[in-house]
This record gives structure tokens, sequence and C-alpha cells, in this order.
């Protein structure tokens, strides 16, 4: 077998989808004009923009910020330390030395400092699951870090797959509205990005496998038995058996998007919070100033 381009016979890969046998150069090569293939098509960013990557010290974050810094994009990091014992150590330990070898900056907040409380404290203190606040903290603090900037989520094409999947099944038709790989900005929100809409998870792990990334290979903890693990597991296994189809899948909505109305949705109206300026849809104060009223009230 040889390299689909060079003609080697130092073939490293093989991607099932495309029917495509690849050197280890040839497959980095790839790899980063997916990337440049989505920024251009959905009009992300360019190399005038400032643009943060949320990383989370995965393999799918690290490739993204690894390889918009590689392709000459004004790049940084972020990570929000959540505070979950012998996860969030691991992942800040892995985005330090990322940070370190590859000399790509990448801003460090953490939960604690920022609401007085960890995720699990949380969780803990207002009596529901710790990922039920773990979307909204997010959203917030990366927001806030990123307001006029670009923000670059490492979602790939299987996570948009799966979040398709779930919204169909269940005719969710205000997000079906809004799934796109991009998001401008407006309200007061960041500008919002996925350029690895058309890589795979087992693309990112060989772009980090090849250029030496290290990242955390555990999930979270706090994340068992979620939905979306059922719904991906689903997809996997159509792929299998149909190669390319799940690209496909995602190529036709965001095709069929341009062609058909989905039923419109009441918009909200999007207000300033009175607190601490944040977009929101609430009367009043934002959703975390409302979590940190509550987590006032609660521990007192």
């Amino acid at each position: 077998m040889r390299c689909k381009f060079c003609k080697s016979r130092d073939v490293e890969v093989f991607l099932r989808q495309y029917g495509l046998a690849l050197c280890r150069i040839d497959f980095l090569r790839f790899f980063e004009k997916r990337i440049r293939y989505a920024i251009d098509k959905f009009k992300m960013f360019d190399e005038s923009d400032s643009v943060v990557v949320a990383v989370s010290g995965g393999k799918d974050s690290l490739a993204a910020l690894y390889a918009l810094s590689s392709m000459g994009y004004n790049v940084e990091g972020y990570f929000l330390d959540l505070g979950i014992e012998g996860s969030s150590d691991v992942a800040r330990d892995k985005i330090i030395a990322f940070s370190k070898k590859f000399s790509i900056p990448v801003n460090i907040e953490t939960l604690e400092e920022k609401l007085g409380y960890s995720l699990p404290e949380v969780g803990r203190v207002m009596r529901r699951p710790s990922c039920s606040f773990c979307g909204i903290l997010k959203r917030y603090y990366m927001n806030n870090w990123a307001r006029g900037k670009v923000l670059v989520t490492g979602h790939t094409m299987y996570d948009e797959a799966t979040t398709l999947l779930a919204n169909n099944l269940q005719w969710k038709l205000s997000y079906l509205a809004r799934q796109y790989p991009v998001l401008p900005a407006e309200d007061g929100f960041a500008k919002k990005t996925k350029p690895l809409v058309f890589v795979t998870e087992r693309e990112t792990a060989m772009y980090c496998f090849f250029n030496e990334i290290e990242y955390v290979e555990s999930s979270c903890p706090l994340s068992k038995g979620a939905t979306s693990r059922k719904w991906k597991r689903h997809l996997l296994s159509m792929e299998h058996s149909t190669p390319g189809l799940i690209i496909r899948y995602l190529k036709g909505f965001y095709s069929a998007k341009k062609h058909i109305s989905l039923p419109s949705v009441e918009e909200e109206c999007v207000e300033n919070c009175e607190r601490c300026g944040y977009p929101t849809t609430a009367a009043g104060l934002c959703a975390v100033c409302r979590i940190k009223d509550r987590l006032t009230n609660l521990s007192k």
C-alpha cells in the first residue's frame, strides 16, 4: 500500500471514511487542510483575528491549539480549572507542560478563585449533580475571557454529529435552528467557532501522537452515565459498518439548512445582568449571579 499523495510505502494511517492511505507527513498536512477548509468554508476567522482556544487538557482541544498555532493564527489557550479532584489537577499539569514545550501561551483561571467554590462543592451545596452547573459556569467564564476575540472549542465531527442526532430524535427545533460551526458575536457574547468539525477523535489522537503532544486520556469522572455517550456509541457503530456515514450526515445537515426553513422559534429578549453585565435572557440577574446568591444563602 502506498501513500495517496507522495506514493511512498511509509504508510502509517488509513482513513476508512475517505479510503485514504497516508504517510505521516501527508497525514499531518491533510489534518490541517481539513481544519483550514472548515475555517474558510464557514468564515470562522483569519490571521488578523485574536483567537482563544478553550482547552481541557484532552486531545481535541490541544490538537486545535497546536494546529492553529502551527498554521500561523494569532492564538492563545484558556483553561478553567474546575477543581475536580484527580482530574483538574492532572489536566492543569498537562496544559502547563504543553505551553512550555511548544511556547504557546495558555491562560489559567480557577473556578474556586472566580466563584469561591470548586465544581464538586457547587454540586454538594446546591444538592444537585455538579454536571448541571458545569456548562453554565464554563460558558460564562470562557465568554468573559474571550470577549472581543474569537472563541474556539475542540468539538470534533463526532461531537457535532452526536448533538445533531440527539436533537433530531427529540425534535428540539430551537437547538437545530442554532446548531452550526459558527455562532456570531452578538448580544455581548464572543464569536464561537468549531474548526475541528470535519476531523474525528481518532484523527486528533494521531495528530497528537505524531507531534508528541501529551494529553489527558481519561474522561471527566463526573460525566459517567451521560446520555451523549450512548448516542455517540450508536453513531460509531453505524460508522463502522458504513464508513463515511457521519461526515455525510453532518455535511448534509449544513447544506440542508441553506434550503429549508425550520419552524420559527420565538426569539428571547437578551439583556445585561444588573450586577455583572453578562448577557442574559432572565430578568435582573444572569444564571451565574443567581448561583452565587444561592451558594451564599445555603452556606450561611
